[in-house]
C-alpha cells in the first residue's frame, strides 16, 4: 500500500538550455521544463508520459541534481536538494538513484559486473570486506542474475540482463527513490514485462518510490499509481492512474489515449489526428502552448497560460482552460477489457516463468 507521507515535493522547476550551433549570433535558448510541480509519497509511483521532447527526462534529472534548475524547489524528504552544497548533496546522492534507457552505455564496458556493482557499496562506505561481495551476490540475486555473472563484462550479457544488472546497481547504496528513465523502451516486448514484473516487486519488497518516465502508455497504465502528461515542457494533466486512463480531461491526452494501439478496436473508436505542429521550443508562449491544435480552443486559449486546477474527481488536475466544459473522454477503460486482460495475462505468465527459472 502507498504510504501518504510526501517523500518528494517539486515546486515551479524550470529549465532552458542554450540552443547548439548558435555561432556569432545571440545565443537561443529552449525551455525544457517550464514550471513544473508535482508531488511523491513514500513507496508511490509517478509516470511521467508524453511525446518525444515534452520535457520529462529533463525534469528527471532535475530532480537528481544531475542537471541545474534555473528556478524551483525540489525538496526531499524536507531537504531542499538545490540549496545545498556540493559536499552535502554527495551524501544525500545514495537516497536517490537512476536507471537510464540504454544499459549498455550506463555500464563502463571495462569493469567486471561485480566490480561495477560493488563500487558504490565502498565509495558510501556501506559494506567493508568480504561482507561487499556478499552483498554483491545477494543484489545480483536479487535481480533474477546469479554469482557467476559477477566475473563477466557488460557485452556478454543480453539487453535485458544488462538491465538487471543497472538495476541491481542503483539498489546498491539502498535507494529510496529511483527515477526510471525509459528504461524498457529498448528492450524486445517480453523482456520489458520481464523488467517491469521485476520493478514492481521491487518497489513492493523494499517500499521503494519510483518516477517511471516513458513515452509508451500502455507501459505507465501497468507500472503506476498516478500519471502526469506533459506537453512543450509543462504538466497539463495529472490524476489517478485509473483516472486518467478511463476520463481523460485535457485535448491532449485525450490525443494521445486516443492514438495507443489495442489488440481488439472497438466499433466507433477513431483516432484524434491532431493539426498543426507543435509550439516553437524558441518562442514563449503567451498562452496555453497547446492552444494552435486544440479543436476546443478559444481566443483565451492563446492570450494566457492556463494552472493545473482540479476537476470534479479528486486528485484530477488539468491545465486547460475549458477543462469543465469539453467532455471526458472514454479513455481505455472498460471498452479496451479484453487487450488489458491479456496483457495482465503476459505479464502473470512471464512473472511464474522467472520465478521458477531464474530464481
Amino acid at each position: 500500500m502507498t504510504d501518504t507521507r510526501v517523500l518528494l515535493s517539486v515546486e515551479g522547476l524550470t529549465k532552458s538550455f542554450a540552443a547548439a550551433g548558435a555561432g556569432l549570433r545571440a545565443a537561443r535558448r529552449v525551455r525544457a521544463v517550464d514550471d513544473v510541480s508535482f508531488t511523491l509519497g513514500h513507496g508511490e509511483t509517478l509516470g511521467l508520459v508524453g511525446e518525444s521532447g515534452c520535457g520529462k527526462t529533463s525534469v528527471g534529472r532535475l530532480v537528481l541534481r544531475l542537471i541545474e534548475a534555473d528556478a524551483g524547489r525540489v525538496i526531499f524528504d524536507g531537504i531542499d536538494m538545490r540549496a545545498l552544497p556540493t559536499r552535502e548533496l554527495r551524501g544525500l546522492r545514495r537516497r536517490l538513484q537512476v536507471i537510464f534507457q540504454d544499459p549498455f552505455a550506463s555500464l563502463d564496458p571495462r569493469l567486471r559486473i561485480g566490480a561495477a556493482i560493488a563500487a558504490p557499496i565502498r565509495l558510501h562506505g556501506l559494506r567493508h570486506g568480504s561482507a561487499v561481495d556478499a552483498r554483491v551476490v545477494e543484489l545480483l540475486e536479487l535481480v533474477g542474475l546469479s554469482a557467476a555473472h559477477r566475473d563477466r563484462f557488460a557485452h556478454q550479457f543480453s539487453g535485458g540482463q544488462r538491465q538487471r544488472i543497472a538495476i541491481a546497481r542503483a539498489l546498491a547504496v539502498e535507494p529510496e527513490l529511483i527515477v526510471c528513465d525509459e528504461p524498457v523502451s529498448a528492450l524486445d516486448v517480453s523482456v520489458q514485462a520481464q523488467i517491469l514484473n521485476l520493478l514492481a516487486d521491487l518497489r513492493a519488497r523494499l517500499g521503494l518510490s519510483l518516477i517511471f518516465i516513458s513515452h509508451d502508455m500502455s507501459v505507465v497504465r501497468h507500472v503506476a499509481d498516478r500519471v502526469g502528461v506533459m506537453y512543450a515542457g509543462r504538466l497539463v494533466e495529472i490524476a489517478h492512474v485509473d483516472d486518467l486512463f478511463a476520463q481523460p480531461r485535457h485535448p491532449y491526452t485525450q490525443a494521445l489515449m486516443a492514438a495507443v494501439p489495442i489488440a481488439i478496436p472497438r466499433a466507433g473508436r477513431r483516432h484524434a489526428l491532431l493539426a498543426g505542429e507543435p509550439p516553437d521550443p524558441f518562442t514563449e508562449p503567451s498562452g496555453c502552448a497547446f492552444a494552435s491544435r486544440c479543436p476546443h480552443a478559444l481566443a483565451r486559449c492563446a492570450q494566457a497560460i492556463p494552472e493545473l486546477a482540479p476537476i470534479a474527481m479528486q486528485d484530477h488536475r488539468v491545465a486547460c482552460w475549458r477543462a469543465a466544459e469539453i467532455p471526458a473522454s472514454s479513455g481505455l477503460a472498460a471498452t479496451d477489457a479484453t487487450s488489458a486482460g491479456r496483457t495482465e495475462q503476459r505479464l502473470a505468465i512471464l512473472r511464474a516463468r522467472r520465478d521458477a527459472v531464474q530464481r
